[in-house]
């Protein structure tokens, strides 16, 4: 059952709704309200029965660039007075925020690791970003990043989940979870840098509502697991090296961690074979696109059957941005980290 179209509101505007004028720019610019795509709501029964609970997927693939990243990118792009932005991804949050500058007129630079999936490199470029790509093994994305703030002084340096802007766009998925009636018992997103489920904890606190949040962490890269039971912020050795790409953060943020050590009701600590798995279901008995990131969730499901059995939940799928080749690895069952 699909509750909402992917895209309610109008978005076949002219492409001068997006120009920018001299004289008042933020007027000349679409709100996040009223360029963001509502997230698709789907009710799979053959999945549920699977999973043994009442799943609902919250599809954030069918979003601009197909990641949820859209919200905070063009949040955050259309609220900072910079007109050159330089951040760092994996991907999906530089597709994002190239995308969002150029709807804005701004320029990004984006540093990606090498070995970041081609279809996310090319995708970033195709959106007229710069991309910065580097060897995460000889110097890190941050220090990279530092280097060009250095030689770019007029640029506003973003991370692509530890700001305010960011969670407050993320906010707007919140929001959109807290009407659905009857509510869900849980909500379970996935957990990188925390941009997502920080996000959608405030929007449910900003609507009234009290649905618990779950996150869903690959165990490779379990650096927020870590941090809820030492009660502060654990940070990796190295980049974790798992299958869900998007989640290979250092650490979680700092603004997103002031709200995640109360807000977040746990994480569970996803295996690299039951997010392949995940990522297989969705496409079986959902007959949806996922990568492994936004596979999360349901490889939570398959973690830990025995909470989740009999209870509605709803299951954020963050976004579909992955390879042909690497998909069809995961499908087939030859995946490996990358």
């Amino acid at each position: 059952m699909i509750y909402q179209n992917a895209c309610p509101t109008d978005l076949r505007m002219s492409h001068a709704f997006y120009t920018i004028t001299s004289m008042n720019p933020i007027l000349s610019q679409p709100t996040l309200a009223e360029i963001v795509r509502s997230t698709t709501l789907l009710e799979m029964a053959r999945l549920s029965e699977r999973l043994g609970a009442q799943v609902t997927l919250a599809s954030e693939t069918f979003q601009h660039t197909g990641s949820f990243k859209f919200r905070a990118a063009y949040n955050l792009a259309r609220n900072v007075p910079h007109n050159k932005i330089i951040t760092a991804s994996s991907g999906n949050y530089g597709q994002a925020l190239a995308y969002a500058c150029q709807l804005l007129g701004k320029q990004a630079i984006v540093v990606m690791p090498q070995n970041s999936a081609q279809v996310k490199i090319d995708a970033v470029r195709e959106y007229g970003a710069q991309v910065d790509l580097i060897d995460v093994n000889v110097v890190s994305r941050a220090a990279r990043v530092a280097q060009l703030a250095q030689e770019h002084p007029d640029a506003y340096v973003a991370s692509a989940y530890d700001d305010p802007l960011v969670i407050q766009g993320n906010a707007s998925l919140g929001v959109e979870l807290a009407r659905v009636t009857p509510a869900f018992e849980f909500i379970l997103a996935p957990v990188g840098g925390g941009g997502l489920s920080s996000g959608i904890i405030s929007g449910l606190r900003a609507s009234g509502s009290a649905t618990p949040v779950i996150g869903a962490e690959p165990l490779l890269g379990n650096d927020a697991a870590r941090s809820l039971r030492a009660g502060e912020i654990v940070v990796n050795a190295r980049e974790p090296q798992t299958i869900a790409d998007g989640a290979r953060t250092m650490s979680i943020g700092k603004h997103n961690w002031a709200i995640l050590r109360d807000g977040i009701h746990s994480i569970v600590e996803v295996p690299e074979e039951q997010i392949a798995q995940a990522v297989r279901w969705l496409f079986t008995y959902a007959n949806l696109k996922a990568e492994p990131t936004g596979a999360l969730p349901i490889g939570a499901l398959l973690t830990q059957p025995e909470f989740f059995r009999g209870r509605r939940v709803c299951c954020v799928i963050s976004g579909g941005n992955v390879g042909a080749g690497v998909y069809a690895k995961i499908l087939t069952g030859v995946h490996s980290t990358i």
